[in-house]
């Protein structure tokens, strides 16, 4: 089997079969039990189980005892609104799920002194594992006997530069092997691996905070305490109007007592509001899921808006991971010599082409590749091993007539500038200040010397190698001829993308785990703070206390060498001073703070713990998605601000009128169907295209209280032209409220001056009307009489049209109404002025 999986043979036999079963026995395997993304029963409970629909379901209960199930149409806005939410959220959930899938794959462990493979949830502790290249660690080991192995630990830490592991190393899962190969002994597992342990604090789901939503639970929470003792009130108010409790059972008007108490309830209770937010935020979910953006809970489309500091992981976000060749700088010494630069050109390709090359290498390769280079002949090689810190080749000397004419091979190195510097003689002070420079300018640097291969013995020209590769040495007589710039690949979309959140007001930061010189240069590069150096600092640096380090992040660009729990004391830092923070990632090293994170943004590249707890993932791992993810919630959101204004006025109304018919034990001035009718024409639906207009405005938390200051003056003037309506009317019109035809009749008049106010109210709220909003005004504004003229929804609404004495009252009491309305609205723009810091929500 060893000559099938290519692999060195060693000594070691590894565990034995009854070893592996007590092991398996013991509950010591590698199976690990990770939740992608919330359970289907987390998403139903959580859309099913809330305050509003259980305010709505108990009223529709009420309605349909009665048998009025016309009068119950209400309701279909649980159905509606929880369907949304659980389909949408289900439809991200396949998706995360799809993503968090990992590719099946088999590691070979070494058993009975045979290597045989078998999957990673049946690794056990103590075995013996093969780490192969291209293979990700499964489990913690320590490293036996190393072949060269070298791992990306990036998701780990979020140190970017690849390391190179000797034997007695400790590897870690999570890590992922880009070349070589080492046996290794298993000493962690499954939920005690490093990897587990690193995310278990990331498991616990938690609900994103809505301010538009926890404004509608407030507004629910008050109407709950209101609601119970009014509607009490009100079914005995409405009983008292039929003759009270003992004539309403005997006749059966009780029935529609509780149809109106239930009407003035329902219209208390935002349900439009609850149901639009519900759309908009499942419309912005599906806009951006065609742009590759998933959205995992709906809430965090709001988040998006409010969003004023995005902290950004180095590695897969601004850099995609990879190593990029930049170019070779000769040294001052041979600068001009065309002759010399080119053989040292085709020397780093040979040095770079490895049986096996680590990840500089191969970004060398195929950058040389690009440019048309390919290997040439080498005599003999010496691998890079990290214990020298450098490679070799000797390449053949160059033909010439005679063997007196013929130049002895050339030995060309590549490595580390420092090590090889120290072991050449001479003075290089001028070769490592370039280097240093290069360094600082976000570079990583590698120097190319050359020197003559003499045979140690005699001191002749060398025709044979085979004593170097022996005894591998750097010459001392070695000439520096060139440096070898490779730099990490910059996103295409990083610079606009980080220059379109400047535009914004979104204050962005770089955290890494990688060293702030480099990281700082980085940030510079993709011109992070515009003309302006980015300042980076050691994290090293950074203090423990939480209120001192947000003093020290407000002047700072770039953060360095960043630990996973600086990375979430960072965010908690910033909470402190009352931003609103996104985080993205894609390492396990992100995972706790993008959960802490107000939003959290991973890479679709991700660790399936990370994107398990981000809210948001960029499923093509594209870093410029972002503002597109941004500008849909600030859209969604400075919309719905907009429009929820049209949703509290009806919630105004609907209370002072149920007060004031409680106060005044008058029959209820229309019915459930009737503010079904007319909440759907004035608010419900044009409030639903208004939400999906294009609007970049961040948003800024308030909005409850913006939002009542522009509704109240509309819904008290709605309140008082009903009531007034209700108390006058019967008196002028000579009305019997306990016929059904003369209340059928005030009931109409009010509903109609109920609807005019309203479309006043959205004309309102549509301004300015020069556009395609004064014709949505206009247009359901002539729905709405319309529908009048229509038999079947004239007679499943209980609509009718005023005609002779009944027309004129209505017009008198909408004239009435209207200068109500002004009145009201006049009155707040005094109270506005006097008290400039109530500001109602702004309408651009």
């Amino acid at each position: 089997m060893n000559a099938t999986l290519n692999l060195p043979e060693v000594e070691e036999n590894g565990l034995t079969a009854s070893q592996v079963r007590a092991c398996e026995e013991s509950g010591q395997t590698n199976a690990v039990k990770s939740a992608t993304s919330r359970s289907v029963l987390d998403i139903v409970r959580a859309n099913v189980f809330t305050l509003f629909n259980g305010i709505i379901f108990a009223a529709m209960v009420l309605v349909l005892i009665t048998g009025s199930w016309k009068d119950a149409v209400f309701g279909f806005v649980i159905l509606i609104n929880t369907g949304i939410g659980i389909v949408t959220e289900l439809k991200a959930k396949r998706t995360l799920d799809r993503l968090s899938i990992l590719v099946a794959s088999d590691y070979v462990v070494r058993r009975d002194g045979e290597n045989t493979e078998v999957p990673s949830r049946d690794i056990v502790l103590g075995d013996l594992l093969w780490i192969r290249s291209g293979e990700q660690v499964p489990a913690d080991a320590q490293v036996l006997s190393s072949y060269g192995l070298e791992l990306d630990e990036s998701m780990l830490t979020g140190e970017s530069r690849t390391v190179r592991k000797e034997d007695g190393d400790q590897v870690y899962s999570g890590s992922t092997a880009v070349s070589g190969v080492a046996l290794a002994r298993v000493n962690a597992v499954g939920e005690h691996s490093y990897a587990a342990t690193l995310t278990a604090q990331a498991k616990v789901y938690k609900k994103t905070v809505s301010d538009l939503n926890k404004g509608i639970n407030t507004i629910l929470k008050f109407m709950t305490f209101l609601v119970v003792p009014l509607c009490v009130l009100l079914v005995w108010s409405q009983m008292r109007t039929v003759g009270g409790w003992n004539a309403a059972i005997a006749s059966g008007e009780w029935r529609q007592a509780i149809v109106s108490a239930v009407a003035g309830v329902v219209g208390m209770i935002p349900e439009g509001l609850v149901l639009l937010t519900s759309l908009n935020f499942a419309v912005a979910a599906m806009r951006l899921a065609r742009k590759n953006t998933l959205v995992q809970e709906l809430e965090s489309v709001e988040t998006l808006a409010r969003v004023d500091c995005l902290n950004l992981d180095k590695t897969g976000t601004i850099t995609d991971g990879g190593i990029m060749f930049d170019r070779l700088v000769m040294l001052e010494r041979m600068d001009g010599d065309d002759r010399v630069e080119s053989a040292a050109t085709q020397a780093l390709y040979d040095l770079s082409n490895e049986e096996q090359p680590n990840g500089t290498g191969q970004a060398v390769l195929d950058g040389l590749g690009e440019r048309g280079y390919h290997a040439g002949p080498v005599r003999a090689r010496v691998p890079f091993s990290s214990a020298r810190k450098w490679s070799a080749i000797v390449t053949p000397a160059a033909a010439a007539e005679t063997a007196a004419d013929r130049e002895p091979p050339t030995i060309w190195y590549m490595g580390a500038p420092e090590v090889m510097l120290s072991a050449l003689s001479g003075e290089h002070g001028d070769v490592l200040e370039a280097v240093n420079d290069y360094a600082n300018s976000g570079n990583r640097v590698l120097l190319i010397a050359r020197a003559t291969l003499i045979r140690k013995s005699d001191g002749d020209a060398a025709t044979d190698s085979s004593w170097f590769t022996q005894s591998p040495e750097l010459l001392p007589d070695a000439e520096p001829v060139a440096l070898v710039l490779c730099s990490e690949r910059v996103r295409d979309d990083a610079q606009p993308t980080l220059a379109w959140f400047r535009d914004q007001g979104v204050r962005c930061r770089i955290i890494s785990g990688d060293n702030p010189v480099t990281v700082g240069a980085i940030a510079a590069k993709v011109r992070l703070t515009g003309d302006r150096e980015p300042h980076a600092i050691d994290a090293r640096t950074l203090p423990q206390d939480i209120n001192e380090l947000a003093r020290v992040l407000e002047n700072v660009d770039v953060i360095g060498r960043v630990l996973p729990d600086q990375k979430k004391a960072i965010v908690q830092a910033l909470h402190t001073s009352d931003h609103v923070v996104a985080m993205t990632g894609d390492g396990v090293n992100d995972s706790l703070a993008i959960k802490e994170a107000d939003l959290g943004i991973a890479m679709g590249n991700a660790a399936p713990a990370t994107k398990a707890v981000a809210q948001v993932v960029l499923v093509d791992s594209k870093f410029s998605h972002l503002p597109d993810v941004v500008a849909r919630g600030r859209q969604v959101m400075a919309n719905m601000e907009r429009v929820a204004s049209l949703f509290l006025v009806k919630t105004v109304y609907s209370a002072l009128i149920s007060l004031g018919v409680v106060l005044t034990a008058i029959p209820f001035p229309y019915l459930p169907r009737h503010i079904t009718y007319v909440g759907a024409l004035t608010i419900g639906m044009p409030a639903f295209i208004l939400a999906l207009a294009p609007n970049t405005r961040r948003y800024i938390p308030g909005f409850l209280r913006r939002v009542v200051h522009f509704a109240l003056p509309g819904g008290v003037a709605i309140a008082l032209s009903v009531l007034l309506s209700s108390w006058l009317l019967p008196d002028v019109m000579g009305w019997d409220v306990n016929n059904a035809a003369d209340l059928s009749a005030l009931r109409t008049t009010c509903a109609i001056i109920v609807f005019v106010l309203g479309v006043f109210m959205l004309a309102r709220v549509a301004q300015p009307l020069n556009s395609w909003r004064g014709v949505l005004v206009a247009v359901f504004a002539a729905a709405g009489v319309i529908g009048m003229f229509i038999p079947f929804v004239a007679r499943f609404f209980d609509l009718h049209l005023p005609t002779g004495r009944v027309l004129i009252a209505t017009v008198a009491a909408l004239l009435i109404s209207t200068v109500l309305f002004a009145v009201c609205h006049v009155i707040l723009a005094s109270v506005t002025r006097i008290f400039p810091h109530i500001k109602p929500t702004r309408q651009s």
